[in-house]
């Protein structure tokens, strides 16, 4: 019998594909603290993680049998895979379930940052009448939309733009013009999305190359009615720099649903008129957890019986 443990948030449909299974042991442990995630995983097969456990080397070292990390979601930042890959641990994400949820943030992003929803209600919640102040929004038919990062988030986003008569351009290292073209996405460098874009949207990974990518030397550049949005990771965007330029006005403003630290804590975002902020939500909806739950206990279940690898972020160094 395998050992898989679960010590994150996990819908019941996905705790049932493995609990039918007779050859799984499942033990649904979330909130764990390090050190009681060192002792619970020194006996599991696998483990399935979200968000909230953080799977350190010192983890990884207490595991004597583990063969598998599951993510259920798409960011791995939270699981050391040097340690991982090290001691022949596969590490897989589960990137389909929260694609169309994560899309439709980003898009709304647009729709409130454009009108300033979010103000005007917490103006009206205030008893005031404030017509005035919020009659310049903008409408987001015609304008430029831009996305960084065209997989299954970034794709999902362009079709939702294209249907509200956006001109969307996008750029991925990954893909060439023409793969790009035909998601009917007009192919972009990065200098020509500053320039040009008025809602820029990254969907990467936070990887070296793209850490601060959106800073001081990039906001120089975008016109002072730019609208950013990222719904992607903490980090790719210089948040000290974004809360200037929305405060001095040489940025239309901004959407964060994700933060270099988080929960953040004295962040330069909060509290800046024309900042959007949400809690990490990109997946929270009913319907991304529970394609989530049950597109990772397939891939752990298909890996443990058959081998099968599906959707590696870091494959075993030996």
């Amino acid at each position: 019998m395998k050992k898989i443990l679960i010590s994150d948030t996990f819908d019941t449909e996905g705790l049932e594909i493995l609990k039918k299974n007779a050859e799984f042991e499942v033990v649904y442990s979330p909130g764990l603290t390090e050190e009681q995630l060192c002792a619970a995983v020194a006996d599991a097969d696998a483990l399935i993680i979200r968000s909230a456990s953080n799977v350190t080397e010192k983890v990884i070292a207490s595991a004597a049998k583990l063969s598998v990390i599951a993510r259920a979601g798409v960011g791995t930042d939270n699981i050391d895979k040097k340690a991982a890959a090290a001691k022949n641990i596969l590490v897989m994400n589960a990137p389909g379930g929260n694609s169309v949820s994560t899309a439709e943030l980003a898009f709304g992003y647009m729709f409130a940052l454009a009108r300033c929803l979010p103000q005007a209600n917490a103006s009206m919640q205030a008893g005031v009448w404030e017509k005035k102040k919020f009659a310049k929004g903008a409408r987001i038919a015609g304008k430029t939309a831009a996305i960084i990062g065209l997989g299954r988030i970034g794709a999902n986003l362009a079709r939702r733009c294209k249907a509200c008569d956006m001109d969307v351009i996008g750029y991925d290292p990954f893909l060439n013009d023409e793969q790009i073209s035909k998601m009917g996405v007009q192919p972009a460098t990065l200098e020509t999305i500053w320039k040009t874009a008025d809602f820029i949207s990254v969907h990467v990974p936070l990887t070296p190359e793209t850490k601060a990518m959106i800073s001081a030397k990039e906001i120089a550049m975008m016109k002072p009615t730019t609208r950013l949005i990222n719904c992607a990771r903490g980090g790719i965007m210089d948040e000290q720099a974004v809360a200037a330029a929305v405060k001095e006005g040489r940025l239309g403003g901004a959407a964060f649903d994700v933060y270099a630290e988080e929960p953040p804590k004295n962040s330069p975002l909060v509290g800046v008129e024309n900042i959007i902020l949400t809690p990490h939500l990109g997946a929270s909806t009913v319907e991304a957890q529970i394609e989530t739950a049950i597109e990772t206990a397939e891939e752990v279940a298909d890996f443990l019986q058959n081998g099968t690898i599906k959707n590696a972020v870091a494959a075993p160094s030996k």
